[in-house]
């Protein structure tokens, strides 16, 4: 197929099925609008949050946003910095995903806050010697360096700085990630966070992610706008799935083993995998079966892993597994007692200062505001398709064929 006939246009929404969306996803968005007055009103205390575990589960919905945004836009970096002329029909929705999933994490992190007019603080004063301060600047940055990209995408006056803008904007996801990584990494008080490997464990979760949430995006895009989709145009995002999930449980597998390796940090290797918490649930069940056997078992099948519904299961799977990594580690790492005097004992004074396993158990609240934040950046996507030609359309995205010569 000729690059002279490579066309986008506007997601159609003039049918019922496309208001019924929009009145579903505005109704999930409301109901987390209502979850975050009513914890500004009545205070933390009516969540599962304490002192001890101060990031709970909003924070896991708003870093798989995060991580989903840095990931996603690595189809258009395929694109543009590597020359892989077969993603660049794409890159113009990756880019548009890289955005809203990012607002849909920082709005979650923002009603998170309690007192979300704190944010002005934030936004004012700075503190750098702070990993939080420079996320603040990695954020913004982010958004505005994907906007300048996208813009290059859609002027063809400007298509002379699609590939560098495309290596300033790739070479800023890695670095959005790896501060993501370092919030935790730089935690020196918490065990489970003290390690430098967290930060390319984020990046190579953030790729499995956003490769999972972009094949649901295309596919769901495709089928509500009745565009034909050829299952080899899915074999190489496919693939590539495939090969992110290895590196993710090679870097957890390596993240496991350097804690054995030493002996204080026993405690918690046994903690978050064999104590019985639902945090060893969650990781041998949710993160090691659900999240990467099951789905590497349908990507790799010969029949199965060659079909739609194939695909759409293993990254929905593929989904629910990074989300309970992030819960194993994000807040197994909190419940996992504090070693305030290391190898002295300590009299319990009653503020959580003896070595005990903390308990957790998050609010119906702190859900609603998760579902409200993902809804979100689904609302702003579907939004954005509609009013901006995001969607690559020939009548079929089956009849693809293009050469590296043929790249914009």
């Amino acid at each position: 197929m000729s690059k002279h006939n490579i066309t986008f246009e506007e997601l159609q929404g003039n049918s019922t099925g496309f208001y019924a969306l929009v009145g579903i996803l505005g109704a999930l968005v409301a109901m987390g609008l209502f979850a975050a007055y009513t914890m500004e009103h009545h205070g933390h205390v009516i969540t599962g949050m304490d002192n001890q575990v101060v990031w709970g589960l909003p924070h896991i919905f708003a870093i798989f946003l995060i991580l989903s945004a840095s990931g996603v836009l690595n189809v258009a970096s395929i694109g543009s910095v590597f020359r892989k002329a077969f993603y660049h029909p794409l890159a113009r929705l990756s880019g548009l995903l890289a955005i809203t999933l990012l607002v849909g994490g920082l709005v979650v992190l923002v009603l998170d806050l309690g007192r979300p007019d704190r944010l002005i603080v934030a936004m004012t004063s700075y503190n750098f010697k702070s990993i939080f301060t420079w996320n603040v600047f990695l954020y913004n940055g982010f958004i505005g360096v994907v906007g300048v990209y996208l813009w290059v995408m859609m002027d063809r006056s400007l298509q002379q700085f699609y590939r560098p803008m495309g290596l300033i904007a790739f070479i800023g996801r890695f670095i959005l990630t790896t501060g993501t990584g370092s919030i935790f990494g730089f935690l020196v008080a918490r065990s489970a966070y003290d390690t430098a490997i967290l930060a390319p464990l984020f990046i190579a979760m953030s790729l499995v992610l956003g490769m999972a949430v972009f094949l649901l995006v295309l596919i769901a895009s495709c089928v509500w706008g009745k565009r034909a989709m050829g299952i080899a145009f899915l074999e190489r995002p496919k693939n590539l799935l495939s090969l992110f999930l290895v590196a993710v449980f090679y870097l957890i597998t390596v993240y496991f083993i350097t804690n054995l390796y030493v002996t204080k940090q026993h405690d918690l290797v046994y903690f978050l995998l064999a104590s019985g918490s639902i945090y060893s649930y969650l990781f041998w069940i949710g993160y090691l079966a659900l999240g990467t056997v099951i789905p590497l078992a349908i990507l790799y099948h010969p029949i199965v892993g060659k079909t739609r519904n194939g695909i759409i299961a293993a990254a929905s799977l593929v989904v629910v597994g990074g989300f309970s990594l992030l819960y194993t580690i994000i807040i197994g790492g909190q419940a996992f007692p504090l070693e305030i005097f290391s190898g002295m004992e300590v009299i319990s004074s009653g503020f959580f200062d003896e070595r005990a396993y903390h308990p957790y158990v998050p609010s119906v609240w702190e859900f609603m505001l998760g579902i409200g934040g993902i809804s979100f950046a689904m609302l702003l996507t579907v939004m954005g398709m509609r009013i901006l030609p995001f969607l690559f359309v020939p009548s079929s995205l089956s009849a693809i064929h293009l050469s590296p010569e043929e790249i914009d």
